[in-house]
Parts: C-alpha cells; structure tokens; sequence
C-alpha cells in the first residue's frame, strides 16, 4: 500500500506525534496501511485484510 519512498517521508511525522507505548514501531507502517486501506474502500473495520494485521489495531 505505502512505497518505501512514501513510508521515508511520513515515518518521522508519526514517530513525532505519536503516543509512546501504544503499537511497537514495527507495526505502524502495516497500521497506517490497514487505515488507509479501510478509508479506500470504505469497508468495515473487521474487512481489514488480515496481512495488514488485526483489525483492531488499526480502528484505535
């Protein structure tokens, strides 16, 4: 879903806002993946493809 040269470019704002202790850093590219797959297709939280990881995580 993100490009390595977009996920470059929007890597450092998220770690600058976001809140400590909530999603393992590992985890927020496939986040913001899984929010911007479900405002793509204006699907329902649980149609989050499960690759992009649980569904859960990215409707926090």
């Amino acid at each position: 879903m993100l490009s390595d040269a977009q996920w470059a470019m929007l890597e450092p704002l998220v770690e600058q806002c976001r809140p400590r202790g909530k999603t393992p850093p590992q985890d927020l590219r496939r986040t913001l993946a899984a929010i911007l797959w479900r405002h793509e297709n204006g699907a329902k939280w649980r149609a989050v493809p499960a690759q992009l990881g649980p569904w859960w995580r990215a409707a926090q």
